[in-house]
């Protein structure tokens, strides 16, 4: 098949993070050339390896081509910027000054290549008191706010599995891409980005100042100082073969568990219908629930789980997900090469399109494997376009969205934010759980944060008039997101197939937890069971304990999975441009989560029994995690990374003497040694206040960051210099709230405007006016019918007699 970005020509100087966004636009069909350094790049050595070559960075340039360049000589330098200049979009992650000192970098290549999109990633951005900071997965997790949130009250703080930071950034600079590549197909005008991998983590991953799962509805308070007792929210619990997780979120849920349970007395009161009741009671709950389950296998309860209504999931090891026949038959897993000789099994690729994977085609390559084939073409970008500059890029398309929760939140709101006139199909009878407002507030903080920028259409698509009325809208529509259960569309007559009839340029999106096809097709799919499914919540714990999970607090991977979705949907519209045809998207969030734990997955499958719940020790680098700090309950995370960052440490500390004492000689001394190496860091940071350690440590350039907490962020330095937050308002709450300004520093593109969410059904009569001329009389006869909904003490209008 033709992949959407067929055509486009990438150059990648990535090295470590950043480089999974390369493989993203290769896996949707661009030609993208891996530019590495004579011997390769230093991600190449990254522990796991395979036959001496960084699993990591298999997985991340597989698809790609490779080419050398030594940039420390005319002639790497010459060639560059040829390639440069011919490329359709350059992104790099290169040390600040690097190619500027060579007359290569963005403003020198796009003086003579205008068209030409660059995309600039760094740990903390090119500007602001960071901007020289190092950064590892660790170092951005405890920054973000997510480490603060992760852990067992009273306990260290946990971070989550390697892999997750990785991919987030990623996906990140794939929409920040794709978007400035767009505009230049409209105007002409390439793009200068700048992005941060600690924004990206801030307000991709899970955002403490963005849309929430339904765990926040069991939290006191906002902003607790320690770590929530997250494990309540979805527990785990012991079965005959392994441990299931229950997600009891909806009132008919818990009624079925309650009848599960044989209808206990002591929980008969309505109050337990309520999320917050649920988990005050849970030391008494959860010991009935776990007699109950301890009698069954894991495939017992999911299937009666099933039956009754009630969501259950198995909680399954990384050596049970490589064998789970549902990732088989999806083609999710695939036994594939690697490098050179070595075979695995591995996530193919992030989503679907037109029914076939967009995923792993080829190896990475060598390095140096395809000099001779990389050529530049023998013409600059061209100028596709002439349109206004200034708007915004996404202005003239039109998303009708039908996405619920967090996930459906967050993919319409990317739209929106950059110009799309995004259309939230609302039904009152079948409300979006995300309005569900929290302690009778009268507005969810996730819906303004969720659904800025965006219009309400009332609509009773289960009406046969309401459908009707749908598929008008689709004839001059661009864009339809759902993420309903799989088959829902096509049950209601709206498959992309009987759209693509009206529209054949309509580009449709659905989403489920687990995808179309394959077993597990049909099963509920909240976040939760999600990551219990893949092996993320398995390697998300402390070392021996395999019941106290603790991802329970996040709803990953909704948002991140939402990026990877707007990615494909954007490289969909971007391809209709040459073809005039729209596309199927299909994205399973598992998929999402699969993918970036691939690292640990193929170290799985090739060494059966190896990868196992680390906790805050990585396995292959010492001494580094996550440290006590001066004050209560102050952490600091640090990696050391190399024998220089060791040697670096020694200084700091004031043990020069250890330098090269035999024990900590190369990391894998370290590694054995682990113990002395960690006390020797935690003694020193054991005294000192986590910002000023960090500070310390990052001017002798060690990757270290503090722990910080939610509030926190509004103040740190670098996100205040970077103006990274922005406000929300709407009538209806108490205050303005904090949220994400922008995807990414664009040199040309505005920010976004900040227009209030609507009310459910606020737009109804204005679209129906302005897209489907219709009269007034005639929308207050849909509204008498249902079939239109108007907001919530809107009065209908009286009927005109003759």
């Amino acid at each position: 098949m033709t992949l959407p970005l067929d055509g486009i020509r990438v150059l990648d100087l990535t090295d470590g993070l950043g480089e999974s966004c390369g493989r993203y636009l290769a896996d949707l069909g661009a030609e993208v050339i891996r530019v590495e350094p004579p011997g390769g790049a230093s991600s190449r050595s990254e522990a796991p390896t395979a036959a001496g070559t960084s699993i990591a960075f298999a997985l991340r340039n597989a698809n790609k081509l490779g080419i050398t360049l030594d940039l420390a000589t005319p002639a790497g330098v010459d060639r560059f910027r040829a390639l440069a200049r011919d490329a359709d979009i350059v992104v790099e992650s290169t040390p600040p000054g690097y190619l500027a000192e060579r007359g290569i970098d963005a403003a020198e290549i796009r003086s003579a290549a205008q068209g030409l999109v660059w995309t600039s990633i760094s740990p903390f951005g090119r500007t602001g008191p960071y901007s020289g900071w190092a950064a590892t997965e660790e170092v951005l997790y405890a920054m973000s706010g997510v480490l603060s949130r992760s852990g067992a009250p009273g306990a260290e703080p946990l971070l989550p599995p390697a892999g997750l930071v990785e991919g987030t950034v990623g996906a990140h600079a794939v929409w920040a891409t794709l978007l400035a590549y767009r505009r230049r197909l409209e105007t002409g005008r390439g793009e200068t980005i700048d992005l941060s991998a600690f924004e990206a983590v801030v307000h991709g991953f899970d955002p403490g100042f963005g849309t929430q799962g339904s765990a926040a509805a069991g939290r006191s308070e906002d902003f607790p100082r320690g770590r929530p007792n997250a494990a309540d929210f979805y527990p785990v619990f012991a079965c005959k073969d392994g441990h299931v997780r229950i997600c009891l979120l909806a009132k008919r849920q818990w009624r079925a568990m309650y009848e599960w349970l044989s209808a206990p007395a002591e929980f008969a009161d309505p109050k337990y219908d309520t999320i917050p009741a649920r988990f005050a009671a849970a030391s008494a709950l959860h010991p009935l629930i776990g007699a109950l389950f301890a009698t069954h296998t894991q495939a017992e309860l999911v299937a009666e789980g099933a039956r009754r209504g009630v969501p259950v999931g198995g909680v399954h090891t990384l050596a049970e997900v490589l064998t789970t026949p549902h990732f088989q038959e999806s083609g999710a897993l695939i036994d594939t090469e690697i490098v050179p000789g070595v075979r695995a099994k591995t996530p193919s690729g992030y989503v679907l399109v037109d029914g076939h994977r967009a995923g792993i085609r080829t190896r990475a390559p060598q390095p140096g494997e395809h000099d001779d084939l990389v050529r530049p073409r023998g013409r600059h970008t061209a100028a596709a376009g002439t349109a206004d500059p200034s708007a915004a890029p996404l202005a003239g398309l039109r998303v009708l969205d039908l996405g619920v929760i967090v996930f459906g939140a967050e993919l319409s709101r990317q739209f929106a934010d950059y110009g799309a006139d995004v259309i939230k199909i609302e039904n009152a009878n079948f409300p979006d759980g995300l309005r569900q407002s929290k302690r009778g507030a009268a507005l969810a903080a996730s819906v303004a944060w969720g659904h800025r920028n965006k219009r309400s259409l009332g609509l009773d698509l289960r009406n046969p008039e309401g459908a009707a009325i749908f598929r008008r809208l689709v004839a001059d529509a661009d864009v339809v997101l759902a993420n309903f259960k799989p088959g829902t569309l096509a049950a209601m007559g709206l498959s992309y197939d009987s759209l693509a009839e009206i529209n054949p340029g309509i580009v449709v999106s659905e989403s489920s937890a687990f995808g179309a096809t394959g077993p597990w097709r049909t099963r509920l799919g909240y976040g939760p069971l999600v990551r219990a499914s893949c092996g993320v919540s398995a390697l998300w714990r402390y070392p021996g304990n395999e019941e106290l999970l603790c991802d329970g607090q996040t709803v990953y991977p909704d948002h991140i999975a939402a990026h990877i979705t707007a990615g494909a949907v954007l490289a969909a519209l971007i391809a209709r441009t040459r073809t005039g045809r729209g596309a199927d998207i299909q994205v399973a969030q598992a998929d999402t989560a699969l993918v970036q734990l691939g690292t640990q997955l193929v170290a799985e499958s090739l060494n059966p029994g190896s990868v196992t719940a680390p906790g805050n020790a990585d396995p292959h680098r010492a001494p580094g995690g996550v440290y006590a700090c001066a004050g209560d309950d102050e952490w600091c995370a640090v990696t050391v990374r190399d024998n220089e960052d060791w040697r670096r440490l020694c200084e700091v500390v004031g043990r020069s003497e250890l330098i090269h004492d035999e024990r900590f000689a190369i990391a894998a001394q370290r590694v054995r040694h682990r113990e002395p190496a960690d006390a020797l860091l935690a003694a020193w940071l054991r005294e000192r206040d986590p910002q000023q350690a960090a500070a310390t440590l990052q001017a002798a350039g060690i990757p270290a960051g503090p722990m910080l907490r939610l509030p926190q962020l509004l103040t740190d330095p670098q996100l205040t210099a970077r103006e990274t937050y922005t406000l929300v308002e709407h009538e209806l709450l108490p205050a303005r709230l904090p949220a994400a300004a922008r995807a990414a520093g664009f040199a040309e593109i505005a920010d976004p405007p900040m227009r209030p969410a609507p009310l459910p059904g606020q737009h109804t009569r204005e679209i129906c006016s302005e897209l489907l001329d219709l009269e007034p009389e005639e929308i207050d006869e849909l509204v008498r019918a249902g079939v239109l909904q108007l907001p919530s003490g809107e009065p209908e209008r009286t009927a005109v007699r003759s």
